[in-house]
């Protein structure tokens, strides 16, 4: 029974991500701190560590477990983070009835899929180590937008950059796909 209160002390399932890590709701924190809270969690509510519990107290760590697991997943991943951000305000970034994103967006796009899709016909590697730098720098100044966005409380504009920030998560790791078939 104290095994079972201490675990659910540990873990409380109404708490959101950022509160489960003792991280402030906003985009931008540092990583090293959702680390270190990450570890320390799993440390205490790993269930080989709850292994000896009752049935009840195995299935509580296992369930805090992946709770913690699926929080810092979310958390770690950019996209993914910025989504959870937007669901706490009841906004759906990636919502099937909306998922319009700007022409020029979608053209630039568009052109960037068929280089890649030359590239690897080719079998041209540099070509493809080219477009994923270039894919991750937009990516990556998309997220400082992004976090701007978000610290504005720009909802609208933050689902948008969202959409665009998972259509290029979607490029990159189709190039590195791409790459890896070379690679073998």
């Amino acid at each position: 029974m104290r095994l079972r209160r201490e675990l659910q002390r540990l873990i409380d399932f109404s708490q959101d991500y950022f509160a489960l890590f003792g991280l402030a709701p906003r985009y931008r924190f540092d990583p090293e701190q959702l680390e270190r809270a990450y570890r320390a969690l799993q440390r205490e509510i790993h269930p080989d560590r709850h292994a000896a519990g009752d049935e009840a107290q195995r299935r509580l760590a296992a369930q805090s477990s992946a709770r913690v697991n699926e929080a810092y997943r979310a958390l770690k991943d950019p996209v993914e983070r910025a989504q959870y951000l937007l669901s706490l305000r009841g906004i759906d970034a990636l919502a099937e009835t909306n998922t319009a994103l700007p022409v020029e967006f979608l053209e630039r796009e568009l052109e960037r899929r068929e280089a890649v899709a030359d590239a690897e016909a080719t079998g041209d590697a540099p070509r493809l180590d080219d477009l994923l730098r270039t894919v991750r720098a937009d990516g990556s100044g998309l997220e400082s937008r992004l976090a701007e966005e978000l610290d504005r409380e720009s909802w609208d504009a933050a689902r948008d950059s969202v959409r665009e920030l998972k259509f290029l998560a979607k490029v990159a790791d189709d190039i590195e796909t791409a790459l890896a078939a070379l690679e073998s």
